[in-house]
């Protein structure tokens, strides 16, 4: 069915990993059969193999419910259908401790006339080879995923346009070989200590924000796409990377729309190593501190939204290292309000500090830079005793 065999193939270890924690027991212990609605607390106690066809595999509707898969597998057994869905969730509720594979959708967050489900939790769960692995159909609700394992995936977590808003919040979970890992679209995403590997693209937001915090970005082809008024209306609020890694992925952006586009744009903490490409950011504030920015195919790049009559760029840049960039370490293309202060940058072949426009918030250096050490700003050749490295950044 999937792009992704080889990376299937290559993290089922991770998967056993995953399907072998211990579970609690939940209340009701039956047989549960394909095209079972879930009323009460139920944990399976065998594979389910479904033709994926005249409705989803499981349902749950019972509000409080707790479906333990039990370590077992829910999958389609029929051939592909583009309607064939794995666990539809109607209800606050939890799903967790097993395997979802196969189905168009793996699961589905749904709101109808009789049901609103507002806050459903799913843990310890792997999701392969589905076409979204996560899908929030209708309704506003916050989705909280844990300790789960995403691979293969088209789509790792999704949502339908128009139909379906609130809160995505990622904790602890890898996604591995998808075209999309995450969509931002009417939601806000929250990640925290997750892993975005072998993706096509990591994040797409067109109307809604996006926030990264202690997380791996590593080896993907494209980290964001993250344009103002896709639709013709939205934008992405905030993109937000603290204490990040973002690593030896082809792009940063795609090749197509270079830019990231969010209305706030923050960068914090984080290091951008080994990159194959540079980043241009048009905001309307920014955040980028304590950063290490290295060897990477290009420097950072800011400047403001692309609107008729932008608001001037403004906010910080302080603190960071641009070490060894081929292009320039930071440059500011427009005449702005960012505070640019105790910068560092080396050996970068383009500009150290290329920012004519700011406001000198002193303290920044530059050495070794091929096309010049600093414009705009006035910068000295190395700080008070030396360089030092945050343990964040070394």
């Amino acid at each position: 069915m999937r792009r992704a065999r080889a990376v299937v193939a290559a993290a089922m270890g991770m998967a056993a990993f995953l399907a072998g924690w211990p579970t609690a027991q939940a209340s009701a212990r039956g047989r549960v059969r394909c095209g079972d609605t879930i009323t009460t607390s139920t944990r399976l106690t065998h594979d389910l193999s479904c033709p994926g066809t005249d409705g989803p595999a499981l349902r749950v509707v019972g509000t409080g419910v707790v479906l333990d898969l039990g370590g077992h597998t829910v999958r389609r057994s029929g051939p592909e259908t583009p309607t064939s869905e794995g666990i539809l969730v109607l209800a606050d509720s939890t799903v967790r401790n097993g395997t979802i594979r196969g189905f168009r959708q793996g699961y589905v967050l749904d709101a109808d006339g009789e049901h609103f489900p507002e806050h459903v939790r799913l843990s310890r769960l792997t999701f392969i080879d589905n076409g979204a692995a996560i899908y929030h159909r209708n309704g506003h609700a916050t989705l909280t995923l844990t300790d789960s394992l995403l691979i293969g995936n088209d789509v790792g977590l999704g949502s339908e346009q128009d139909a379906s808003s609130g809160t995505f919040e990622v904790r602890s979970t890898l996604f591995l070989g998808h075209r999309l890992a995450l969509t931002a679209n009417f939601h806000s995403v929250d990640v925290a200590r997750s892993t975005f590997s072998l993706n096509e693209t990591v994040v797409w937001c067109p109307y809604g924000s996006v926030t990264f915090t202690s997380s791996w970005i590593l080896q993907n082809e494209v980290v964001g796409r993250i344009q103002m008024g896709e639709f013709g209306y939205g934008f992405c609020s905030v993109a937000s990377f603290t204490g990040t890694v973002l690593a030896r992925n082809g792009s940063l952006a795609p090749a197509g729309q270079p830019a990231w586009e969010p209305g706030n744009f923050v960068l914090r903490g984080s290091r951008v190593a080994d990159n194959d490409s540079g980043l241009w950011v048009r905001a309307w504030t920014v955040d980028v501190q304590d950063n290490t920015w290295r060897d990477n195919a290009g420097g950072l790049s800011l400047a403001d939204q692309p609107e008729y009559v932008p608001p001037p760029l403004s906010g910080t840049v302080h603190g960071n290292r641009f070490l060894s960039n081929r292009g320039d370490g930071l440059r500011v293309l427009v005449p702005s309000t960012l505070t640019v202060s105790r910068n560092v940058a080396l050996d970068n072949t383009g500009w150290g500090l290329h920012v004519p426009g700011v406001i000198d918030g002193g303290g920044n250096v530059a050495r070794g830079n091929g096309a010049g050490n600093c414009a705009g700003v006035v910068c000295a050749s190395l700080p008070p005793g030396g360089l030092q490295a945050s343990p964040v950044n070394r």
